[in-house]
């Protein structure tokens, strides 16, 4: 994986030129630290949105696509022999120091050259990765089995790869009085020790090979559990089918299947262990890792930076993916009760991180959806169509802690502003606010730092509705995150962190429940 500056950040194209000379091993922990953060924070924001208690919805770059195919075993001798053959190379082995240099030649002059560089072994799996996506999932160099046995490589040699990975988090507010109750009467993530785990598998084959440019089919599947199960429900189905091509030389990117949009679009990103609440998408209709939905991407790059995606989708449930998954578990459904289609397009602007150039993304994004969904004040009348929602996202790299060895080391900041109709959604806007350090200190290259402050907005009409039946009501919920993941070996990851939230739970609250301080504990282990 040449370009190993992919971030959640920078999700859609590839890193800077100049960090080809790190290992692939430091390369696989810089993708996965993006991924550390999103998925922790899909869980523990459940805590922030109680679910959307109505609709009791789960949070469950794009990697640019290589840009090279990998060979099969006659074009990889051919290079070994050709490499043998044409004498020295400029580079030092991708996995350790450069090699002596030798001396030879007439009187004259002395000829330098160099032991032939040891080919990058994790190389040839970059084609086999899951392609489309903004999410940077690692690829095999930073998984704890790599190639061992060389299982992996038996499989890429017919054309297949894969990955996995199990995330574990545990959340328990800190706070005396936090008013413990029945997992069955929690109201947010915390409220009583809250353990979730959510498992991935994802198998990809490689359809290039056939002469289809860039083509790929992707399968994948996910298994969830939680104590409190709200955000749930417990599932194990269906997380991906795929299809994925280029056309015109790459200007053209297809995708189509049952997607999970969610890691197409907007991007959950790498602020921290919230992340971003994308909650205010998910009730509108977004498809996401439990509720994968039939859909169709087309993503246009205008340039290497430029781009516009658009996707024509079966919504989710209008009633929220709790309900979408209790009613299609497996996710092989084509529809659920009173679903329509959604249409999103998201028009984006990205720049690489390279020495002296900082990581820059912007992007703004809409949807459409035709889903027959309950007024939020007055549940009991007739369900309405047309709902929508916008947003607007920036990220930009502050300060280059490494410009030359790994340009995308530093500091970072960004903000999100999303929106959705307040008549038929729980969530009117969100707000979001993040600072982070990508590799914080040298001595710990891979680690991510950040710090996260969210706003949500709850729709009027729900809270205008709540107050006239006499309860105790709030018309935000205010969180700030500090998180601290680390890289502890090949493919392990793990995060601690504390997150403070004014009015934790869903427009009402009570005495008890105004406050929480959840301790916020997760592991990602990749295989």
């Amino acid at each position: 994986m040449r370009d190993r500056i992919v971030s959640a950040i920078t999700s859609r194209t590839s890193s800077a030129t100049a960090a080809l000379a790190y290992s692939s091993k430091r390369r696989g922990r810089v993708v996965a630290l993006p991924l550390a953060a999103c998925l922790v924070g899909n869980s523990v924001l459940a805590k922030a949105a109680n679910e959307l208690d109505l609709n009791r919805d789960t949070a469950d770059q794009v990697t640019k696509r290589s840009r090279s195919t990998a060979p099969d075993r006659k074009t990889r001798l051919s290079i070994r022999l050709i490499s043998k053959a044409s004498g020295p190379r400029a580079a030092a082995p991708a996995n350790g120091p450069s090699m002596p240099l030798k001396t030879s030649g007439s009187a004259d002059r002395a000829t330098q050259t160099r032991t032939q560089a040891a080919i990058d072994p994790f190389a040839r799996f970059e084609n086999l990765r899951e392609k489309g996506l903004w999410l940077a999932i690692p690829g095999p160099s930073d998984t704890i089995d790599q190639d061992k046995g060389g299982a992996r490589s038996a499989l890429a040699d017919i054309g297949i790869g894969y990955i996995g990975w199990t995330h574990n988090s545990f959340a328990d507010n800190q706070l005396p009085n936090a008013a413990r109750s029945s997992f069955a009467n929690q109201l947010y993530m915390g409220q009583n020790p809250t353990f979730a785990t959510a498992n991935f598998m994802i198998v990809t084959y490689d359809l290039s090979r056939f002469g289809i440019a860039d083509g790929q089919i992707a399968v994948g599947a996910e298994q969830q559990y939680w104590t409190w199960k709200r955000p749930g429900p417990d599932r194990v189905g269906l997380n991906t089918l795929a299809y994925y091509q280029t056309f015109l030389d790459r200007t053209l990117e297809l995708k189509f299947g049952y997607l999970r949009n969610q890691n197409e679009f907007t991007g959950t990103l790498f602020g921290g262990i919230s992340g971003s609440n994308m909650f205010a998408l998910f009730q509108a209709g977004m498809s996401t890792n439990a509720a994968p939905t039939p859909a169709l991407n087309l993503k246009y790059n205008f340039d290497d930076r430029w781009y516009n995606k658009v996707s024509v989708q079966r919504s989710i449930s209008p009633d929220g993916p709790y309900a979408h998954v209790t009613e299609n578990p497996s996710g092989v459904n084509w529809s659920t009760a009173n679903a329509g289609i959604l249409f999103i397009d998201e028009i984006g602007y990205k720049s690489k991180a390279a020495p002296g150039v900082p990581d820059t993304w912007l992007r703004a994004g809409a949807g459409f959806s035709n889903s027959r969904y309950k007024n939020v004040a007055d549940p009991d009348r007739q369900r309405h169509s047309g709902n929508s929602f916008h947003y607007i996202a920036a990220d930009r790299q502050l300060w280059q802690s490494d410009v030359q060895g790994a340009p995308s080391r530093g500091i970072y900041g960004g903000f999100s502003l999303m929106g959705a109709p307040p008549d038929l959604n729980r969530i009117s806007q969100y707000y979001e606010l993040r600072l982070y350090a990508k590799g914080p200190f040298d001595s710990r290259p891979s680690d991510l730092m950040a710090l996260v402050a969210t706003n949500t907005v709850w729709s009027k009409f729900a809270v205008d509705a709540a107050f006239a039946k006499g309860e105790l009501v709030h018309r935000d919920t205010t969180a700030i995150t500090g998180t601290y993941t680390a890289y502890l070996a090949p493919g392990i990851y793990a995060s601690i962190g504390l997150s403070y939230i004014h009015n934790p739970t869903s427009i009402t609250h009570t005495p008890q429940t105004e406050h929480a301080l959840d301790l916020l504990v997760s592991t990602l282990i990749f295989f």
